[in-house]
């Protein structure tokens, strides 16, 4: 009599789940020259868990506090009044903010497809009369995956422009007032992307 038999282990991984498709290895058993009345039992069996958790929490904020004040100009208590003209007063604020998370949702159905294509082999031959034979293969696949993605996004702008006053008074021949411009100007771009 003549026994040879070779079973697959149990695998268990946890974590990322690309390239767990190497896990699922081939199994392969032979069985021959067996007496009569003889049981012959070749079995494996294969358990695949995989559990991912992705938790992504983006959050952006962006505070802009402007003041813009253009200056006071005055022409006064002069026979010739000349010209009063304020400056011009600005400002500017840019903010851009990019965020990109990928949680390599690609490689579950890969996982699935190598967990499941396991070449598993029996060979039961030349077993005397009366022979219980029998051969039984069992995969368990089993993905566990939780995403949770939070966007926060928080954009404050406080912005105040005043042009100044410009006075010409109390001239014989008065002159040109001109204020200057005030000007504040604000800019914000947010790009937040999750891929699972």
């Amino acid at each position: 009599m003549k026994i040879a038999r070779s079973a697959g282990a149990v695998v268990t991984s946890l974590g990322l789940v690309v390239g767990l498709s190497g896990f699922a290895g081939a199994t392969a058993g032979t069985i021959g020259y067996t007496g009569p009345s003889s049981n012959n039992q070749i079995s494996s069996y294969l358990n695949n868990n995989a559990n991912l958790n992705n938790n992504n929490n983006l959050n952006a904020n962006n505070l802009n506090n402007q003041n813009a004040h253009s200056g006071f100009a005055n022409v006064s208590g002069n026979t010739f009044g000349g010209t009063a003209q304020t400056g011009p007063a600005s400002n500017f604020n840019s903010s851009n903010v990019s965020a990109n998370v990928s949680n390599a949702g690609a490689g579950y159905g890969g996982w699935f497809a190598g967990a499941a294509a396991a070449n598993s082999v029996a060979n039961i031959n030349t077993t005397g009369p009366y022979s219980n034979n029998q051969v039984q293969f069992s995969t368990n696949n089993n993905l566990n995956v939780n995403n949770n993605n939070n966007f926060n996004i928080t954009n404050t702008n406080n912005q105040n422009a005043q042009s100044g006053s410009a006075s010409v008074d109390c001239n014989t021949t008065g002159g040109s007032a001109i204020t200057g411009a005030a000007t504040n100007t604000n800019t914000q771009t947010v790009n937040l992307s999750v891929n699972n």
